[in-house]
């Protein structure tokens, strides 16, 4: 697409406009208008090439020389199957000005980004991705269910922003790009085969438990997860505390506006201080901390208003943080949540605020009773925080820290997880190290796709599976489609 793309506008097919451009060029050559230089009618006002190029007069009229490319373009065109035509010129003026003299990161971000922006938004990686649905053998069963060719897409997007754009300002920048992996997963994902190999940002299972996930919670089918929605997630395993707390503190990138919007439009009015800081120099440091206060602040002065639902990508932030806490994204993500005063400080009054209502649940469950001090000073001997009386977000990036942070964070508000670390197995736990998952995500991932897979088979052999594509389009319970008979389904997932 060349406007997008080169900043160019497309060349035209429209015969009048040929024949206005004729006429233009055959008054000056009859008045004595300039025709040296012959760079003059193949660049457009920005100096980029079009495909109405004239050269030196060689004694055959313009009119004709017009004609025939038009002639020829449009041949083009339709063998090409009606794309925007490229030309050889258009191609070296966009490698000259925009690719040549950068290195791979950079000359990814220019090509990602929209010409004369700074950043690239959410919008921007649609073009890739959809090419990628319809070329890669990996996604070849998805081409007829466009429905989740866009689902798809949008879960690949978030979780290029979840991980790149660390700031969760709904921009990436020339920095971010250049400390991340995303080229190399592109490139990897342009070499593989298999797309559940690209665990980074691509694989179709990582996408399927994802949406299952949501699927799941999302029983009135309006693509929204309410307070009494999220609090289902995982077997009821979140404390009610810690759900409001998503809800009104959460990072949220593309808040502001709905999913069909381009990423800058949504972001714009919201995060304009965040992208700010991070469109020059993007310093990580300062950013991360100037995108969770600007989120605080949009709270408190009520220029968002009271948060009601959590869309599919903002439940992709949730539920990527919530399944690995052992990365800094999650450690932020979590360490905003429990920061109730957003002084960057989590002190002991805040942390035993959450950690009572897990006291009740597990006398209310029979579980041992585990007093808070004795919790805290277990976490403690953990962390080995700078100072003993707070926790500030940089005591849990320590490198040695990081595999043991989230218990902290479990402990506070997820039961369930609790639990299991009190009563975990050592023999496991080394086991758990030595396996072939990168991340505690990858593992997850890899576990609960297993699951869904052995369910939807049981539902098959017990000819429970639900044909959705013959029921009848008028009938709203019908046009739901359950997790056993939709996603799966739909897709012919490769179990």
């Amino acid at each position: 697409d060349t406007a997008t793309v080169l900043g160019v506008p497309p060349p035209s097919t429209d015969t009048k406009e040929e024949t206005d451009a004729t006429k233009e060029s055959a008054n000056k050559k009859a008045g004595g208008g300039d025709t040296g230089d012959a760079g003059d009618g193949s660049t457009g006002e920005n100096g980029e090439p079009t495909n109405n190029e004239t050269k030196e007069d060689d004694g055959k009229g313009a009119s004709s020389s017009l004609e025939e490319r038009r002639r020829k373009r449009e041949e083009l065109v339709k063998a090409a199957g009606g794309d925007v035509l490229i030309t050889y010129d258009m191609f070296q003026w966009f490698w000259l000005r925009e690719m040549e003299d950068f290195d791979l990161s950079e000359r990814f971000y220019r090509l990602v980004k929209k010409p004369h922006q700074d950043y690239i938004g959410r919008e921007d990686f649609s073009p890739y991705i959809k090419e990628l649905l319809r070329d890669h053998p990996g996604l070849e069963f998805l081409s007829n269910h466009a429905e989740f060719q866009d689902k798809y897409a949008v879960t690949v997007i978030t979780r290029i922003f979840y991980s790149v754009n660390k700031c969760h300002s709904g921009r990436i920048t020339a920095r971010q790009i250049r400390l991340s992996d995303l080229l190399s997963a592109f490139q990897q994902v342009d070499e593989e085969e298999d797309i559940n190999k690209v665990t980074r940002y691509f694989s179709y299972e990582h996408f399927y438990v994802l949406y299952c996930r949501f699927w799941e919670l999302d029983h009135d089918r309006d693509y929204k997860i309410v307070r009494d929605d999220l609090l289902k997630y995982g077997d009821q395993c979140l404390s009610h505390m810690i759900v409001d707390r998503i809800f009104d503190a959460a990072p949220r990138p593309f808040e502001g506006g709905p999913k069909g919007e381009d990423g800058d439009d949504t972001v714009d009015g919201g995060n304009e201080g965040a992208a700010g800081n991070t469109s020059d120099g993007d310093k990580d440091g300062t950013a991360d901390g100037a995108g969770d206060g600007d989120n605080k602040s949009k709270i408190k002065d009520g220029a968002i208003g009271v948060r009601e639902y959590l869309t599919y990508e903002d439940f992709i932030f949730f539920m990527l943080s919530e399944e690995d806490k052992a990365n800094e994204i999650s450690v932020r993500y979590w360490f905003s949540c429990i920061d109730v005063d957003g002084d960057g400080k989590l002190n002991n009054m805040e942390m035993r605020s959450f950690y009572a209502l897990q006291q009740h649940r597990m006398q209310s469950l029979n579980h041992e009773h585990i007093p808070f001090e004795d919790m805290l000073c277990q976490m403690i001997d953990m962390i080995k925080p700078a100072n003993n009386d707070y926790l500030v977000v940089e005591d849990f990036l320590q490198t040695e820290c990081f595999q043991v942070s989230g218990a902290l964070f479990d402990a506070l508000f997820n039961l369930n997880k609790y639990m299991q670390f009190e009563q975990r197995d050592p023999f496991q736990e080394r086991q758990k190290r030595e396996d072939e998952f990168e991340t505690d995500w990858d593992r997850f991932a890899c576990m609960d796709y297993n699951r869904l897979a052995m369910e939807e088979e049981a539902r098959e052999e017990d000819g429970l599976e639900i044909d959705w594509v013959t029921v009848e389009d008028d009938d709203d319970e019908a046009e739901d489609f359950s997790l056993g008979g939709g996603l799966g389904a739909a897709s012919e997932a490769p179990f």
